[in-house]
């Protein structure tokens, strides 16, 4: 045998150790069988009396060599206790007997002991599996994670969750123990694995997952490019692997801004629908403005049951006589601002629009040293709501006067009418801490009778984020103006700052000569920390249950007299036959109209603060919540949902209908132009006033509120 054949042989026989417990046992049978074997050939050509020894102590002359190897008993016998066997026999039982030993005290207490330690080891590092259906698997380790742990628990106290990583599952463990509850760690399973190679999905039975959540690592500059690929190659897994106990929803992480906004508008992953599972996709940024406007509150970190509430951006409630308009100051053009403010401009409407004066609005302000080269990015981005919107833009680079003018240049020249939008968009350039930018800080703090103002810090350096937060002008901290602090990792610091300075004082000032008592609190008590890592995902299934039923009221309507089933009718149903009809409905759905359903679900919270304040009662009064609404408060809100309507659409893509395809300006081909909006051209893109018969279905939605929040109790 050539030295190259033995190295061969040699790694084939290592790998068969190193890698199956029943190799090893294998291995340890064939050197016992042939050991067995050798003895009794020894035994038989040794020309001795063996066989007469076997009979004189009752033994079988067959069985002996078994018999040597696995009992010291017998050798006792043959050698110590009568010393009958002699000769060539003593020797045959002698080599037989040592081999036992060795066999039996040596190798086989090696393989037990190695496939002990090979047993915890494959645990440690992520290769034994235990789950077969009904757990949650998370797909990838991020910082984020945590929160996605923590949310499935919170839903589901006894769900086992799967993680499965590429990383050293060791460390990955490590890092759990800092962020989950202990309790709970001994229900999280760590596997090793690539998630987009399927050679791994049947050991952790993907086919039979409750819920899937495809996270990754954002900070890897391909992110998305891999979760896209992970999508795919579950997709074409459980094609081949269909189960009765399907997951029921795919939650797929993705990173850049522009990747998550294609996933609302295209029907990328039409195959995960047809497979009978939710797709939704989520993005990190979003995901906290949601937290910040729509859910108003972020989880304790030490005990996510609990959550600490945010204040409203929008004071208690805008009635429809409210001379104040809602400012939200971002400073930096990072991506949670740029997120946060398209969020902002989804939700926060307001029956106070005037629709002839077109003001009181909902003014967005972004303050950028490099404003010049990032507000042109912006408006690219969403380029059909600046074709119908005009703009503002400053200049506080340089000292001195600053030049301030309404931009127009980008409104299309083939539309009939501009600036009908309920919300619009300011463009500052100047550093923030510059005498300019701060006198204007100052004069919006100081300027409580005309907007409601919070200020979010949201620079990518968490540092000079904390440090803005802690040197505003002091206008912002006497007016109690809500400073929102991105943070990254930790809250601590910021809410134990605001709660030590959440008590009110006396405050003395000598006004007209007389002395003035009020009472103020503390310098940071409206310190607000957003955007911190292991604090970020917070699914509401409230919101997607409206959403649902949203949708239902729609797929239900009697288009010729624009109405909604009546409530009678819906009352009289039996719930599990509507709900089974929502989801029906919401899985035809394209993914476009799926998230117009959820955008107005993500407004019903501020559409209730309204109707608190119509009613005369408190911001945190939900006693008549569920009361239908009156004529007076219908005609305030459908204006309203039309004109958040009308914003979404345009932040989503869809762009108002050119005077040769508009069907209200060509009324004999309405049918034939009405087919555009599967080109994302949509002829209701127009003032609330300039509506025909649509605009009842606007009138109906408002009018079903009580009973959406009814059913989603």
């Amino acid at each position: 045998m050539t030295r190259k054949n033995r190295k061969t042989l040699l790694l084939k026989f290592d790998r068969a150790l190193s890698n199956s417990l029943l190799k090893q046992i294998g291995i340890l049978a064939l050197v016992l069988i042939g050991t067995l074997l050798l003895s009794f050939l020894f035994l038989s050509f040794s020309k001795t009396q063996w066989i007469e020894v076997c009979r004189q102590q009752g033994i079988s002359p067959i069985l002996l060599p078994i018999y040597l190897v696995i009992d010291p008993n017998v050798f006792n016998a043959l050698y110590l206790g009568e010393g009958i066997a002699h000769g060539w026999t003593l020797i045959a039982c002698c080599i037989t007997y040592l081999c036992g030993v060795i066999i039996f005290n040596g190798m086989l207490v090696g393989v037990i002991i190695n496939a002990i330690s090979a047993r915890v080891e494959d645990h440690r590092n992520g290769l034994t599996h235990y789950l077969n259906s009904g757990h949650y698997v998370i797909m990838g380790y991020d910082d984020m994670v945590p929160s996605v742990i923590a949310d499935i628990f919170s839903k589901d106290s006894e769900a086992y969750v799967l993680l499965l990583t590429a990383y050293d599952a060791k460390r990955i463990n490590e890092k759990l123990k800092k962020s989950v509850a202990k309790k709970q760690l001994d229900q999280i399973i760590v596997n090793y694995g690539q998630r987009t190679a399927s050679e791994y999905y049947p050991e952790i039975h993907l086919e039979s997952a409750k819920e899937i959540f495809i996270v990754g690592r954002r900070t890897q500059p391909y992110h998305d490019a891999v979760n896209i690929e992970c999508i795919d190659s579950i997709c074409n897994y459980l094609s081949n692997h269909k189960s009765d106990q399907m997951p029921r929803r795919i939650t797929c992480v993705f990173e850049d801004l522009d990747t998550y906004a294609a996933f609302k508008t295209s029907e990328l992953f039409g195959e995960v629908s047809k497979l009978g599972i939710e797709f939704v996709p989520y993005n990190f940024y979003a995901g906290w403005a949601r937290q910040v406007f729509a859910t108003r509150s972020y989880k304790e970190k030490s005990d996510p049951t609990k959550a600490i509430p945010y204040p409203t951006v929008y004071g208690d409630g805008i009635g429809p006589n409210d001379e104040k308009y809602v400012h939200l100051v971002f400073v930096g053009t990072t991506n949670f601002a740029v997120s946060f403010a398209m969020e902002a401009a989804h939700m926060l409407h307001f029956p106070n629009f005037d629709e002839e004066k077109l003001k009181p609005k909902t003014r967005i302000t972004f303050i950028d040293k490099n404003m010049d080269q990032e507000m042109p990015l912006f408006i690219t981005r969403n380029r059909h709501f600046f074709e119908v919107q005009s703009y503002y833009f400053r200049d506080l680079s340089k000292p001195g006067p600053y030049t301030w003018r309404v931009v127009s240049d980008r409104l299309s020249n083939e539309f009939n009418c501009y600036n009908f939008l309920d919300v619009e968009f300011e463009f500052i350039k100047g550093d923030v801490y510059s005498k300019e930018v701060q006198q204007l800080v100052r004069d919006w703090s100081l300027d409580k009778e005309q907007q409601y103002l919070s200020i979010f810090l949201s620079l990518a350096d968490q540092r000079l984020n904390f440090m803005m937060g802690m040197n505003m002008p002091d206008e912002v901290y006497e007016n109690a103006v809500p400073v929102f602090i991105r943070q990254d990792r930790a809250d601590n610091f910021v809410t134990n700052l605001r709660k030590a300075d959440d008590k009110e004082l006396e405050y003395n000032h000598v006004e007209n000569g007389e002395l003035k008592t009020i009472r103020r609190k503390r310098r940071y008590a409206n310190l607000y920390p957003f955007g911190m890592d292991d604090m970020a995902y917070c699914s509401d299934e409230r919101v997607m249950r409206q959403a649902k039923l949203i949708n239902y009221l729609y797929q239900t309507a009697n288009y010729e007299e624009s109405r909604f089933t009546d409530t009678i009718i819906l009352n009289a149903k039996q719930e599990a036959s509507i709900w089974a009809d929502a989801e029906k409905y919401w899985k035809e759905l394209t993914v476009a109209l799926r998230w117009s359903n959820l955008y107005c679900a993500y407004c019903i919270p501020c559409k209730l603060a309204t109707l608190r304040v119509m009613r005369g009662l408190k911001p945190d009064d939900t006693s008549h919540d569920l009361f239908s609404l009156n004529d007076d408060e219908i005609t305030h809100l459908a204006r309203v949902e039309h004109n958040r309507w009308s914003v979404e659409k345009l932040l989503m893509g869809f762009q108002k209908p050119s005077l040769d395809e508009d069907k209200y300006e060509h009324p004999e081909f309405k049918k034939q132009l009405k087919n555009n909006k599967n080109l994302f051209i949509h002829h209701d893109i127009r003032p609330f006033h300039k509506l025909d018969d649509v605009q009842k279905m606007d009138f109906e939605i408002s009018k079903y509120i009580p009973w959406i929040l009814k059913m989603t109790e």
